[in-house]
């Protein structure tokens, strides 16, 4: 009896570090597919390369530095993306509407297959570019055209950079000031939010 007991205690020990073994291999499996993480929130490899292409002409080929970039710039945009859902921006009826009107044209267009991953893609890429408008007409763009005060402090502070009167360069005033605000909003998210950059898949992706 004792050495059954032994016997099925060594086959559980067995069959659990082979779970374990399993486990860890899906897991790092997993990880290597996502090229960054925020907030433990993954972005895929296949979104990112996705949306590499699709700004750059349908080219995957591409150094280290030139993708490293991007995504610096596309992690930026999933950060705007998260403020505004966190400020509930994706709840509100005129953005579900437009959304709704996309993905109907979408299942229309007879060259997008409506249940594949390019249907999914476009369809989240639409979704959170609204978002990040929105946002960003918040945030920036009405903030910066409407306070006419916040604008002079600006032109103060910079003066010497300007060397004119506010009224002849208020458009450059204006998109400084914009640039600022801008800054200023993603430093913030960067440290409310955790921003994991996966270098190893990254270098992976780089084609040159």
């Amino acid at each position: 009896m004792l050495l059954l007991s032994i016997t099925i205690y060594r086959i559980l020990r067995v069959r659990k570090a082979y779970c374990l073994l399993i486990f860890c291999v899906v897991t790092n499996a997993a990880i290597a597919q996502n090229v960054a993480t925020i907030n433990n929130k993954t972005i895929s490899s296949k979104e990112f390369m996705w949306a590499y292409k699709k700004s750059h002409n349908g080219s995957a080929n591409t150094d280290y530095n030139t993708l490293a970039n991007y995504l610096n710039l596309y992690i930026n945009f999933k950060l705007k993306v998260l403020d505004a859902k966190e400020m509930g921006l994706d709840k509100s009826k005129n953005f579900q509407e437009e959304v709704k009107t996309y993905e109907n044209a979408l299942a229309e267009h007879k060259k997008v297959n409506n249940k594949g991953k390019e249907h999914d893609f476009l369809l989240n890429e639409y979704r959170e570019g609204v978002l990040m408008f929105n946002i960003s007409e918040q945030k920036i763009w009405s903030k910066a055209q409407d306070d006419d005060e916040a604008i002079a402090g600006f032109y103060q502070t910079n003066k010497l950079k300007y060397n004119k009167p506010l009224s002849e360069i208020k458009g450059d005033v204006i998109a400084d000031y914009q640039q600022k605000l801008e800054e200023n909003w993603l430093n913030n998210l960067k440290q409310k939010y955790q921003v994991k950059i996966n270098e190893n898949e990254l270098r992976k992706l780089a084609k040159l």
